[in-house]
């Protein structure tokens, strides 16, 4: 098991990955259920050159779409959610229930979706932050709002609004993908 850190606009990035190399997650610095280093993992940067690249060119913004190998382990709940986060394009939004729908699950299960949104080991690599409420409010994002509003900013989606306020452009709806 591997890790590196990897400097950003939003603080130092710590990525890990798995014996394959394939990227395992993605935490920011104070990321609720962030990752921590654990004894067993070896720092080595070798085996995020790819995703350092991808990084820098998507702060830039002259990357849209990562392809990097991608590794997280989840339930296969969480998994359908994710796969669901996967197909969000850059510079839109989607919504829980949208989310739901897409992972197979009735609209009722936006907290669920939630959670496994939440438990998403991947920051922006797997766009949760392109995620907001049905009325178009940011809601929570586990690298924090600031972040998020950052994220959106840099993809279009803002003109860095406050959070809590709709996230949507006058010539975007909120929701819109």
């Amino acid at each position: 098991m591997y890790f590196t850190s990897v400097d950003s606009p939003l603080g130092p990035l710590l990525l890990t990955a798995g014996p394959d190399g394939a990227l395992t997650s993605l935490s920011v610095p104070g990321q609720k259920g962030g990752r921590t280093v654990r004894d067993d993992r070896r720092r080595d940067p070798g085996p995020f050159r790819a995703a350092e690249e991808q990084l820098a060119a998507y702060f830039a913004g002259d990357l849209e779409e990562f392809r990097l190998e991608l590794r997280a382990e989840g339930t296969p709940f969480r998994t359908r959610v994710w796969a669901a986060l996967d197909a969000v394009p850059y510079g839109a939004t989607t919504t829980y229930g949208e989310i739901a729908a897409r992972a197979g699950a009735p609209r009722a299960a936006v907290r669920a979706v939630g959670g496994a949104i939440g438990a998403n080991p991947l920051l922006i690599v797997r766009p949760c932050h392109r995620v907001i409420g049905a009325d178009g409010s940011l809601t929570g994002y586990v690298g924090g709002l600031e972040r998020k509003v950052r994220l959106l900013t840099l993809e279009g989606v803002m003109t860095g609004a406050v959070a809590g306020q709709p996230a949507g452009r006058p010539d975007t709806p909120a929701g819109a993908l």
